[in-house]
């Protein structure tokens, strides 16, 4: 069965706006400052990258865009 257009499953990024990002975020520090010794590096690391791309779009969705 064919996915139809505008469907999650249609394999697109989905798009967030600032207030979603900024809330993933905090959700995402969060839970990396909940995290005890126990979880493995790559969860750190992929926790941080994904961390540090966020912060990097706000910083730049808050920049005004030249025309």
């Amino acid at each position: 069965m064919r996915a139809m257009d505008g469907q999650r499953s249609d394999n697109k990024p989905l798009k967030r706006n600032d207030v979603e990002k900024r809330k993933a975020l905090l959700q995402l520090e969060a839970a990396l400052a909940a995290l005890g010794p126990k979880p493995t590096p790559g969860l750190r690391d992929t926790m941080e990258k994904r961390i540090r791309e966020l912060k990097t779009e706000l910083a730049e969705g808050s920049k005004p865009r030249a025309r």
